[in-house]
């Protein structure tokens, strides 16, 4: 759902189904934002984020935390792993939308 309503709004997206090939389409892809599910198979979300951010080629690259986790220290615990921001599910796209919108670059007018 969220990826039909992000490209609905221009937004080229890429889905990875496990952490691994979050790792490997971070390299390849270069995104400009990666949204990760902390309960990905093969890595976790923690983990996957922890390898991104250790790589020169991927440290870069802002990470949004998606969690159904809301418990107390789960937000710092994301924040810690390295990701830049956090948000809860079930998502509320437009706070959601305005995470995105604040972690990407701005494009300058043409």
């Amino acid at each position: 759902m969220i990826s039909r309503r992000l490209q609905r709004r221009g937004y080229e997206v890429v889905i990875a189904v496990d952490g691994a090939q979050a790792l490997a389409m971070a390299q390849w892809e270069s995104p400009a934002l990666i949204l990760m599910d902390i309960s990905l198979p093969v890595l976790d979300g923690w983990e996957t984020t922890r390898r991104l951010k250790m790589a020169p080629e991927t440290k870069s690259i802002p990470v949004i935390a998606l969690t159904a986790r809301a418990m107390t220290g789960d937000r710092e615990k994301c924040i810690e792993a390295g990701c830049d921001d956090f948000d809860t599910k079930p998502v509320e796209f437009s706070r959601l939308l305005g995470k995105i919108e604040m972690l990407l670059p701005k494009k300058t007018p043409q």
